[in-house]
């Protein structure tokens, strides 16, 4: 696994706390340089962009950042805008929103805008993103499967993501919908690839060195198959229960770190 560049992700599974402590956000804030940063707000995923941006506007005022711009793309077009690009010059932080992750990628992927994230990520900008925010991180993406039941060879959709991280593929509300199902069927599909569960108000700060620290409430689960023994997803008719074994499942809460090159979690003392 290559270094994913010299910025930092903070990958959030969504519904995060943002009435108490919102540990998750003033993280973010935090690491887009407080009042010192500017922060552009993505809401490419949402149907209610001018109610999503807002929000997000007024809580990360209440953490103390003051230069805050809601930005919303509705089309190629827009996405390629010379001023729209010139709003996210000298951004600290881009934080993308929930909604459809397919709208990020069909929207943005190949864009002028696509380019400037990636450039300036490389040059160390802070990424941020809540549940579909978050899954659009990876190089391949979950965007859609059946919650709560027992692993099928069709219980994942999958399609390209931004390619921000390589070697995982992301998936949120992860315990909350019950979807350790289809991560298990993505992991199957290809056991060389990490894969990460993130709960609700729970994210990873993915640093530049390819560690993360996990930040909030509930946990981040982490499926590495690159020791299976064996699987029928290549057998398997899409309605067969999923055979998978030799698995290691890691379960990390609040502070707990992980090495993703090492594939193995970090441990202090």
């Amino acid at each position: 696994m290559k270094e994913h560049g010299q910025g930092t992700l903070v990958i959030i599974g969504g519904a995060e706390d943002k009435k108490n402590n919102c540990t998750i956000l003033r993280k973010v804030a935090d690491l887009a340089k407080g009042d010192k940063g500017k922060i552009i707000i993505l809401t490419v995923a949402t149907d209610y962009p001018s109610q999503v941006g807002k929000e997000y506007k007024h809580l990360f005022n209440k953490l103390g950042v003051s230069n805050i711009d809601a930005l919303h793309i509705e089309t190629r077009e827009e996405a390629n805008d010379p001023e729209r690009l010139q709003r996210m010059e000298n951004a600290s932080c881009v934080f993308f929103t929930g909604g459809d992750q397919l709208k990020i990628t069909s929207l943005i992927g190949g864009t002028k805008t696509d380019k400037f994230l990636k450039d300036a990520f490389i040059e160390g900008l802070v990424i941020a993103g809540t549940s579909a925010g978050a899954s659009v991180m990876s190089e391949t993406m979950i965007t859609s499967g059946i919650d709560d039941e027992a692993p099928k060879r069709c219980t994942v959709k999958m399609a390209p993501g931004l390619g921000l991280i390589n070697g995982v593929v992301i998936d949120q509300h992860f315990a909350q919908r019950g979807r350790i199902g289809r991560l298990l069927a993505a992991v199957a599909q290809n056991p060389n690839v990490l894969g990460i569960g993130l709960d609700e108000d729970t994210a990873i700060v993915v640093k530049p060195d390819n560690t993360f620290e996990v930040v909030g409430s509930n946990a981040v689960t982490v499926l590495d198959g690159v020791n299976s023994t064996y699987t029928n997803v290549s057998e398997s008719r899409p309605d067969e229960i999923l055979a998978l074994t030799n698995i290691i499942l890691h379960v990390l809460p609040h502070g707990h770190e992980f090495d993703l090159h090492a594939r193995a979690p970090v441990l202090r003392r």
